[in-house]
């Protein structure tokens, strides 16, 4: 099969399309033919050698997919049929024209839903549901701070935020963002290179702060986040784009607010807890996705590229010129 691979670390040059050998499905795994991928910054991070996958989980990039389910490992409970149309959360795999799934980690695609829609879906919208419900257990009324609010998971947070009736607000760094995430149901945005998103923050709750901050950047917003943290608020890091060093009176300013800093990381997860959250959201997002549901929600799809043009799509990310998803398509056919 085809797959995007690289032999060294480094840019987006050093990725290719290589022939590779098929997966086989082990025990309780579904083969999965894949027709469309999506990036995420972790292939950003695996490529230049500062993520490498999980023990175990293949080396090849793409931590989710959609596609057909092609075939079965022993000891599958029945739950899948060849032929169905699914929808994957991986630690792997799925930049390649096929990728092994544990049963649990699958999910069905809505019957007015591509390919292309799909595979923008598992990766981000199960991170951002995650943090929301899992680590954050967000309340109807809270406020809730959505840093990269055009990104993959910042697009799915807006709108899973408002499904918990709770109220979204980001930072993004450009107006066409802004716009953006304020479409999909941001109640107010802050461009972070023209303002100050603490004082904004801070403003837009009357002095009182955001009750919860969704967090991919890091180092370099600590003192702002704390600053617009509410007292009792929690702050969930979940990436280190602005880095990970701090130089600061981290702690104090922390405890004073009685805040809670905690971290969270989704493909080194183990195979049981990523079966949960798939069953929690399969049952109470996914519906949603139909488009005769109201409220509506759906992902933000940036761009579509074949995966011989996996380098393209690596530098759009990298420059970060997309909103929303980029989407890798497979052949038609192998």
């Amino acid at each position: 099969m085809l797959a995007a691979y690289f032999d060294q670390p480094g840019g987006p040059e050093n990725l290719y399309v290589k022939e590779v050998p098929k997966p086989h499905p082990g025990k309780g795994e579904v083969l999965m033919k894949v027709s469309a991928s999506a990036l995420n910054r972790a292939d950003l991070l695996q490529r230049r050698g500062k993520y490498p996958s999980p023990k175990g989980a293949s080396d090849i990039l793409g931590l989710e997919a959609a596609g057909l389910v092609a075939g079965f490992g022993p000891g599958c409970k029945g739950q899948w049929k060849t032929g169905d149309t699914v929808m994957a959360l991986l630690s792997g795999g799925g930049q390649a024209e096929y990728v092994t799934v544990p049963e649990g980690h699958l999910m069905l695609i809505p019957n007015d839903m591509t390919f292309v829609q799909a595979a923008a879906i598992p990766e981000a919208w199960l991170t951002a549901f995650q943090l929301l419900h899992f680590v954050g257990k967000v309340q109807s009324g809270q406020t809730v701070l959505i840093h990269a609010g055009a990104s993959g998971v910042g697009t799915a947070a807006v709108q899973l935020t408002r499904l918990a009736k709770a109220i979204p607000i980001v930072t993004a760094g450009t107006q066409e963002k802004l716009q953006l995430a304020a479409k999909l149901g941001a109640a107010a945005g802050f461009n972070y290179k023209e303002e100050d998103f603490r004082e904004r923050a801070l403003e837009f709750t009357n002095g009182s702060g955001v009750d919860i901050i969704l967090d991919c950047i890091g180092g370099s917003y600590w003192e702002k986040n704390l600053n617009c943290l509410s007292t009792d608020g929690q702050w969930i890091v979940y990436g280190l784009l602005g880095g990970g060093e701090v130089h600061g009176d981290l702690l104090a300013r922390l405890l004073s607010k009685r805040g809670s800093l905690v971290t969270s990381l989704l493909r080194s997860r183990e195979k049981e807890y990523k079966e949960k959250l798939v069953k929690a959201f399969t049952e109470r997002v996914l519906p949603y996705f139909s488009q005769d549901r109201s409220p509506h929600v759906q992902p933000i799809i940036d761009s579509v590229y074949p995966l011989h043009r996996i380098v393209e799509a690596h530098r759009t990310m990298e420059e970060n010129k997309n909103l929303g998803k980029v989407i890798i398509e497979m052949p038609p056919s192998s």
